[in-house]
């Protein structure tokens, strides 16, 4: 195979296209000192205090190792706490803390900057049209993935 036709694979596009994300993230997130995995992993536990490390993995399709370290590096900036589950003894329960929870809002501004950036090339329709197709790719080849993922149930609105 040419090199040239090395170039133009999916694999080859979509690592390259990862590694420009998260570029542009990490730049637009500096000032706070966060990547990529570490907001995913907060905003998980905005919306479901109490998860579990198994149920947070899941959830970010990260495995126990790549969970594990973004979690310590989380508490030991002092924005995420583990406790023991009241449910289940065996089990950690997270929840973030009043500084990971303002962190958090911190970012809201730097995270669509970052999103406007990184869909900057593409018009209004393309990101839409792109969207639906890399949903459809992982929808369709999800259960050949290393590590699982089970996004959270959305819960019923009021009422």
């Amino acid at each position: 195979m040419p090199l040239l036709d090395m170039y133009q694979r999916p694999g080859f596009l979509l690592r390259r296209a990862h590694q420009i994300s998260a570029a542009i993230f990490e730049a637009n997130c500096s000032a706070m000192g966060l990547t990529q995995a570490q907001y995913g992993a907060l905003m998980v536990l905005k919306e479901e205090p109490g998860i579990d490390q198994t149920r947070l993995a899941r959830a970010l399709a990260f495995d126990k190792v790549t969970v594990l370290r973004v979690l310590r590096g989380l508490a030991q900036r002092g924005l995420v706490v583990r406790e023991l589950s009241q449910s289940n003894r065996r089990q950690m329960s997270l929840c973030l803390t009043s500084e990971g929870e303002q962190l958090l809002r911190q970012t809201t501004a730097p995270v669509q900057e970052a999103y406007e950036q990184l869909m900057a090339p593409l018009t209004l329709n393309q990101r839409s049209q792109f969207i639906a197709l890399l949903q459809q790719l992982t929808d369709g080849l999800g259960d050949q993935a290393r590590a699982a993922f089970v996004p959270l149930a959305r819960q019923p609105s009021g009422g």
